[in-house]
Formats: structure tokens, C-alpha cells, sequence
């Protein structure tokens, strides 16, 4: 397709709500995310394959998913334990192909064994921080004594004064912009990696300006009894990050709004640093001969589900925003249905980079027919692990979820786009559930450990 190899360019934001991304609640101001949507191909019911930081971004830059690696979990140190180690990661792979590589931001969110971070990057990463906390009075109290120690600073709201650099996303957009500005010889595999729109909500303040506080509505669909068909299993996976919401005061409606007000400012600041690293880019030599890859490591939802969705098997987090464009802009503006995740970036560009061949076998497939035709037959659910036994399977129309202890959960979107009808029970839906469960692994990697929540 193309007379030489493409250069790469991925964006990685994190936490962001793929709703959101498709122009659905939250109703986010992202002007430059709309505009680099005219011009890729968005994927509508892209699935990450682990609903936490550190999980997806291992099956990202390892083409394997956490039942193979036993990443499920945050902090679960992936890349020193396990089969990770003895893994080939893309970055690597991309090196040894005779690309260079680039990296800034927040990547791997997990240390690499000795020796690998110059095996993988060609530059000296700054992977940054959260960035500026809110004063502890400013933060929205637990009911603690401590509030702070027990994580309520990550609720903090705060239109921020100070300037811009405080944030390590645009330090980070700063060094990347400065990359793309160079001549570069061979061709090169760049990664920019944001920390925004993930809590503490805190961005420059003119990006509070687009909302007014007032006019902030809850989410639709959200039911107070919208646990009472859930299993046992699923309950204890809301209650993780649940309870840390409830404890922050965001039970309140009045703190719920003004935490709803904060994501949304860090969705448009997100939205901002992805545009400056996307507007270089296009002014750079490299315009037309890179293929740019924008997806978020998970979904994030402030509402529903005990009034919090993270760390879930639900859509609202293991739904994420994802989109990519061709060099050219080739078939830009079309929107792909199909289920895919994010195991299936890597096989893609080995496709389409024509990398050396890899050192393990992958279990994504390439997206190129999908690119080059959104409507091409795609036979395989989007698949979601968050431990042994924790699995979900997206299809186009249906999410079905089960638990080790048996529990499940059935929803359809085309009737139910909230998932607050279960429908696991209903046994009109049985054919549709065997469909969808078929695909659960046959064995699963122990779990190398880390935390819930």
C-alpha cells in the first residue's frame, strides 16, 4: 500500500470514556480529537483486554492478553515476572527492524527488567507524573481522618493557575513536537503517552471555561437498584472502586457534579495536548507517510454501577476510545462497528511496518482489513480478563460476562446501551450466551499479584 515503510505515531490517553470519544455523554468539548476523527477510522466497539493502567498497557506492547501473562491487576510488576521478561515488546521489536524509537509520557506503567529500556527506546524517556494535586483543602473530602492517605487527593478538583509546564503532558508534548521537528533517517516508531483525563482532576483552568458547573447533568441511564440483578462476584469488583468513590464525598450530588465538571476540564486538556502533538506533525515532513495510532489504556465512567466504573468488566470501562489514520488520511472519517481490542495493534503494525518477525506468537490479529474496509467480515468478540476466571465478551450488539463463581451477566446494547437489564437468566437468550462464552480461555496464567482498586 505504501512505496516505503511508514513512520508511527501512538497516542495514548488514559482514563478516558470511549462514550464520551463518540460524542455521547460525557458531552466533553475535544475539537482536536473531532478533528483528527475526519481523517482516521474510528473504531466504535474497541474493547481493551484489561479494565487498569498496567494490564492493558502490557497486552498493548506485548500482542499477548493477561490470561496469558497473568498481568490482570495494577501493580502486578508484569515486565520482571513471569513470561514477560523472556517477552519480545514492540518497542524492541520496531529497534530491531531498524526503526527508531521515541518515547515520552506515561508507556509501560511498570518497570522493565535490566537492560530493557535501552534495548526499547533510542531516547531518554521522561515518563512524568500525575502532575500537580490540589491543596488538601480544595480536595473533596473522605469521611476518614485521612483522606488524603486513603486516596481522596485523587478527587481533587482545581482549575490551576500555575503555568503549564507544571503538567508532565506538556512537558512530555513539548519533547515529542521537538522529535517530530527533526530530519530522521531511518524511519521511526514515536509514543506519547498522557496521564490526563485520569484523576486528580486538575488542569489549567481556562479549560474549566467551555462548562458551566450549573448546567452539569448526572449520567444518563444510572438506576439506584442497578446492582440488584448483578452477581455476588461483580457487586465485589464495584464495591473496590465504588467505596473509594462513596468515601471521596462524590456520593453527594452536589461533589459528583463538580467531579463530573474536573473530567471533563482534563478530557478538553487531553484533548488539547493530543492536538499539539497531531498539528506537528502534520506541519513536519512526515505528514503524509505516518500512520497514527490514538486509543486509551481504559474506559472510565462516573456514574452507573454503584456510581463508578472502573476496574469493571461493564462497557463503560472496558469500552474504549480508539481510532486510527493511514498515511494519506486514507479512508478517513469512517466508522468501524466491529469488535477489536487492544491486542490487535501490535499484529497491525507488523503488518503494515513489514517488522521483522516476531520472536512469540501473537493472539491479535491485524486490523488491515478493517482499515482498508469497515465493513469486512470480522468473526471474533472483543475478550476482557480482570483475574482467573473474570471474563467478558463483546460482540457487536452483546456484552456477556462471567465470574469464577459462576455468576453471569448478559446485555444488549441495540435495547440497553446502559446495561441495566440482565438478561443472563432469560432463556431466549441462551444461543447468544454459548455464542459469546465459547471464547472464554481454556487456561489461565496465575495471577502475578497487585492490588484491586
Amino acid at each position: 500500500m505504501f512505496s516505503e515503510r511508514p513512520n508511527v505515531l501512538v497516542i495514548i490517553v488514559d482514563d478516558m470514556n470511549g462514550y464520551g470519544f463518540h460524542g455521547e455523554f460525557p458531552p466533553a468539548v475535544t475539537p482536536e480529537l473531532d478533528r483528527f476523527k475526519e481523517s482516521a477510522i474510528v473504531f466504535r466497539n474497541a474493547c481493551t483486554a484489561a479494565p487498569v493502567c498496567g494490564p492493558s498497557r502490557a497486552a498493548f506492547f506485548s500482542g499477548l492478553y493477561p490470561h496469558t501473562t497473568g498481568s490482570y491487576l495494577n501493580g502486578s510488576d508484569p515486565w520482571r515476572t513471569g513470561v514477560l521478561p523472556e517477552t519480545e515488546n514492540l518497542v524492541e521489536l520496531f529497534k530491531r527492524s531498524g526503526y527508531t524509537t521515541f518515547g515520552m509520557g506515561k508507556l509501560f506503567h511498570a518497570q522493565l527488567a535490566d537492560g530493557r529500556e535501552a534495548a526499547s527506546w533510542d531516547n531518554e524517556v521522561n515518563y512524568g507524573g500525575f502532575g500537580p494535586f490540589p491543596p488538601v483543602e480544595d480536595v473533596i473530602h473522605g469521611k476518614g481522618e485521612d483522606p488524603v492517605a486513603g486516596g481522596a487527593k485523587f478527587w481533587g478538583v482545581t482549575e490551576w493557575t500555575g503555568p503549564d509546564s507544571d503538567f508532565p503532558d506538556v512537558v512530555n508534548a513539548d519533547a515529542t513536537i521537538a522529535f517530530l521537528e527533526e530530519e530522521h533517517e531511518a524511519p521511526f516508531f514515536a509514543v506519547y503517552g498522557l496521564w490526563r483525563p485520569h484523576t486528580p482532576l486538575t488542569a489549567p483552568a481556562r479549560f474549566f471555561d467551555p462548562y458551566d458547573p450549573e448546567e452539569i447533568t448526572l449520567p444518563p441511564g444510572y438506576a439506584p437498584d442497578d446492582l440488584s440483578d448483578v452477581p455476588e462476584y461483580g457487586r465485589q469488583l464495584s464495591r473496590i472502586w465504588g467505596q473509594r468513590w462513596v468515601n471521596s464525598g462524590a456520593g453527594e450530588e452536589e461533589n459528583w457534579k463538580r467531579i463530573l465538571y474536573g473530567y471533563f476540564a482534563c478530557t478538553s486538556f487531553a484533548d488539547w495536548s493530543c492536538g499539539r502533538v497531531l498539528r506537528a506533525l502534520e506541519k513536519s515532513r512526515y505528514a503524509d507517510n505516518t500512520l497514527v495510532v490514538f486509543w486509551s489504556d481504559n474506559g472510565y465512567h462516573l456514574g452507573e454501577k454503584n456510581h463508578y466504573e472502573k476496574a469493571t468488566l461493564w462497557d463503560m470501562s472496558a469500552l474504549i476510545p480508539a481510532a486510527i489514520r493511514l498515511p494519506g488520511g486514507a479512508n478517513g472519517g469512517t466508522v468501524c462497528r466491529q469488535p477489536i481490542s487492544t491486542v490487535d495493534f501490535f499484529p497491525t503494525l507488523v503488518d503494515y511496518c513489514e517488522l521483522e518477525p516476531t520472536r512469540h506468537r501473537l493472539e491479535g490479529r491485524s486490523l488491515r482489513h478493517l482499515l482498508e474496509n469497515v465493513d469486512h467480515s470480522w468473526d471474533r468478540p472483543a475478550i476482557t480478563t480482570y483475574g482467573e476466571g473474570v471474563f467478558s465478551a463483546r460482540s457487536e450488539r452483546f456484552r456477556y460476562i462471567s465470574y469464577p463463581d459462576g455468576g453471569e451477566e448478559l446485555y444488549d446494547h441495540s435495547k440497553d446501551p446502559h446495561e441495566l437489564k440482565n438478561l443472563s437468566a432469560n432463556p431466549e437468550y441462551e444461543e447468544v450466551k454459548q455464542s459469546l462464552r465459547k471464547w472464554a480461555p481454556q487456561t489461565w496464567a496465575p495471577s502475578l499479584g497487585g492490588r484491586k482498586g
